[in-house]
């Protein structure tokens, strides 16, 4: 008779796998918290591996406080203007968002999250130089509403339109936008039945991580206006995103 001990979990999943998503959220904090981006990207990917059923409350509630921090640090930068215009597309995209993730499996939904990744970063690195009139900030809030709101993922898109910004205005405003976006979302998907018990917990089990990685942030953000970590974060995005591709 086999007597070894069954492994043991964390909110259910192994000590291993609870420790690479709680190093990620970290990571991902401070990555946000410095450049403004980077979050969802470099979270998304590892998680769907690990647990494609916390996509994407999970990663949807974490950003309001992250997002809160960092929009709070630099207010004075906050580019209005393109918030206003943003979240109106965001609030048409939310719609088309949850309808997609009501019909797709979690496997889909693991192929989605890794295309989109993939998809997205490439664009906003390879995106030419310009400034965002109303039709394209509308345009770029109604293509996130669709991916944040299905995949979590809406940052390659705030990034296309403020990656020449200034850093603090980048931050501050892409923080705002976010903000805006999240909260809508999770209205939009807990009325629909999609914000489960569980789901919560583990999502509450990762605020300390990303506390952690938030106030570290604070000793780089000012240093740093992006272009640098931009091409890191992007990078890491596309890697990421493939490899999801890969083994779903």
């Amino acid at each position: 008779m086999d007597e070894r001990a069954p492994p043991v979990t964390v909110l259910g999943l192994s000590i291993l796998a609870f420790s690479i998503v709680a190093i990620t959220v970290l990571l991902s904090a401070f990555v946000q918290g410095s450049t403004g981006m980077g979050f969802a990207m470099i979270t998304a990917p590892v998680v769907s591996f690990i647990d494609p059923s916390l996509i994407p409350v999970m990663l949807l509630v974490l950003m309001i406080p992250l997002n809160f921090y960092v929009a709070a640090r630099e207010r004075s930068d906050i580019h209005w203007h393109g918030v206003k215009w943003i979240s109106v597309g965001r609030f048409a995209g939310t719609f088309f968002g949850l309808w997609i993730l009501v019909i797709v499996n979690l496997h889909q939904l693991a192929l989605l999250i890794g295309w989109s990744t993939l998809v997205a970063a490439v664009i906003a690195l390879l995106a030419p130089k310009f400034t965002p009139n109303k039709p394209v900030l509308a345009i770029v809030g109604l293509i996130t509403g669709v991916t944040e709101t299905s995949t979590g993922i809406g940052g390659p898109p705030y990034a296309l339109a403020y990656q020449h910004s200034p850093g603090p205005e980048l931050r501050s405003t892409v923080a705002v936008c976010f903000l805006v976006g999240e909260v809508i979302s999770l209205i939009v998907l807990a009325i629909s039945g999609q914000v489960s018990g569980p789901t919560m917990l583990f999502t509450a089990a990762m605020l300390p991580f990303l506390a952690i990685g938030s106030f570290l942030s604070k000793y780089v953000h000012h240093r740093l206006d992006g272009p640098v970590l931009r091409y890191i974060v992007l990078g890491f995005a596309i890697i990421s995103g493939a490899i999801v591709i890969i083994q779903s």
